[in-house]
Order: structure tokens, then C-alpha cells, then sequence
């Protein structure tokens, strides 16, 4: 028997993002779009000890579920960041999101109503697939 799917699952149109990241995964394209940065400049090592130094000071902590605002210690580094640029913002105003899609959906979540308008960047994808 086949797999029956939501009724919604039968106009899922392809990502975008999707088909631009397969396109990428050839080392002979060298891409130009936003969110794309050149791997050989992340800095692994930088990374490598930041969470190296998270997980032996608080890895229970850091590896468990945490509140909707994010890891309350982390909201508050940030609000002193902030504040060392003349910036007053409470840890209870700063909110974690994992990925920039994550904000993106609160951010619209928060502020747009049904039917309401938005201007969005439109873009054309020419590639082989």
C-alpha cells in the first residue's frame, strides 16, 4: 500500500535554498550567493574550543532543552556586549533562534497579520540540476 501523504503535501513546490545548496555541492562552483561563505574561512578552530569550553563547564546544561528565550547565562553575555556599546537591552528582551529561518518565522509570526503586505527581494536561479 502506498504512503498516503496530507492533502497539503501535493503542491509542496521545490526550496529554492535547496536546489541552490545542490548546486553548490560541486567543488568547480564558486558561489556568489548571500549565506553562502567561502568554508576554507570559518574558524573550526575558534569554534572547536568555544564548545570544548561549553561542554566541560555546563554540558548538561548546554545539551539539554532550555526556555523559548534561549540559555539565560548566554542572553546575558549578550545584554553586556550591548552594553559595552553604550546599549541598554535586559537578557529578557534577547531571544536564541538556531537558525536565521527560525527569526525570520517569529519575526513574522510577531508583527504580520493575514493579508498584510511585504516587499521581498526576488531572485532568478540559473543553474544545472
Amino acid at each position: 500500500m502506498p504512503r498516503q501523504f496530507a492533502d497539503r503535501m501535493s503542491c509542496v513546490h521545490k526550496s529554492f535554498v535547496r536546489e541552490i545548496l545542490k548546486v553548490t555541492e560541486d567543488p568547480a562552483v564558486i558561489s556568489f550567493a548571500g549565506g553562502l561563505p567561502n568554508p576554507r574561512y570559518f574558524p573550526v578552530q575558534e569554534v572547536a574550543a568555544a564548545a570544548q569550553r561549553v561542554l566541560c563547564e555546563c554540558g548538561e546544561v548546554a545539551l539539554d532543552y532550555s526556555t523559548t528565550e534561549g540559555y539565560l547565562p548566554l542572553r546575558e553575555m549578550i545584554a553586556q556586549r550591548y552594553a559595552k556599546q553604550g546599549l541598554k537591552v535586559d537578557p529578557s528582551e534577547i531571544m536564541i533562534t538556531n537558525v536565521s529561518q527560525q527569526g525570520l518565522d517569529l519575526l513574522g509570526k510577531a508583527f504580520l497579520n493575514k493579508g498584510d503586505g511585504i516587499i521581498v527581494e526576488r531572485q532568478r536561479m540559473q543553474a544545472k540540476i
